[in-house]
């Protein structure tokens, strides 16, 4: 059986029924709940750590009024972290890689943060699609060209990060490829190889 470079982006099925809503839930599955003691276990308390960073991280530029966006954009963060994490483990999928999966997660959110802006600082807000000082002629122009970069935005932004990680998995697949090929033929270059593999994991980590 052939198969192509493209299969580890394909959807798992069982019996026909796609299983990617499991694949998302799952690294969910692996988080330890918090329970009413006081002292935890490492993994609880390395859990905490760093959902209160990224809050922390989320929400201090934000006033608040913003805080209450806290909860949502956290989870969001973990979500997606967890399953960028363990997307890059061998025989695994990674649902990030789906453009339709990453247009639905950026369009709700786009649209909220629009329509919020709108209606607390709609002057602010309008403001934004034309720049300072900008000749009068130009005015139509420019603001026709922002008011059509703000709706391509999550479309762009979308295609950006699908792009991202569908390159750094199958530059991972393809170096990983040549290196197990190479190491019966040239030690040597598979060696070279498998290090030029390691550096780009630790790449495909901090993109991840």
């Amino acid at each position: 059986m052939n198969l192509s470079f493209f299969d580890q982006f394909s959807s798992p099925c069982l019996l026909g029924i796609p299983l990617i809503l499991l694949s998302m839930l799952f690294p969910a599955l692996l988080l330890p709940s918090p329970g009413s003691r006081w002292i935890t276990n490492r993994l609880a308390t390395l859990q905490s750590w760093c959902i209160d960073l990224i809050t922390k991280q989320l929400m201090t530029p934000l006033n608040k009024s913003g805080h209450k966006w806290a909860l949502i954009l956290t989870s969001l963060m973990i979500l997606l972290l967890s399953i960028n994490l363990l997307g890059l483990l061998p025989y695994t999928f990674t649902p990030t890689t789906q453009l339709s999966m990453n247009m639905a997660l950026a369009f709700p959110l786009w649209l909220a943060t629009l329509l919020t802006g709108l209606r607390n600082q709609p002057s602010t807000s309008l403001g934004h699609l034309l720049p300072e000082g900008t000749p009068t002629p130009l005015i139509p122009a420019l603001v026709l060209i922002e008011t059509i970069s703000l709706l391509i935005r999550p479309l762009a932004l979308g295609v950006r990060l699908t792009a991202n990680l569908t390159a750094g998995h199958l530059l991972i697949q393809l170096i990983s490829t040549a290196s197990a090929a190479l190491l019966s033929i040239m030690p040597t270059i598979s060696i070279l190889t498998t290090i030029i593999l390691l550096l780009l994991t630790i790449l495909e980590v901090a993109v991840a």
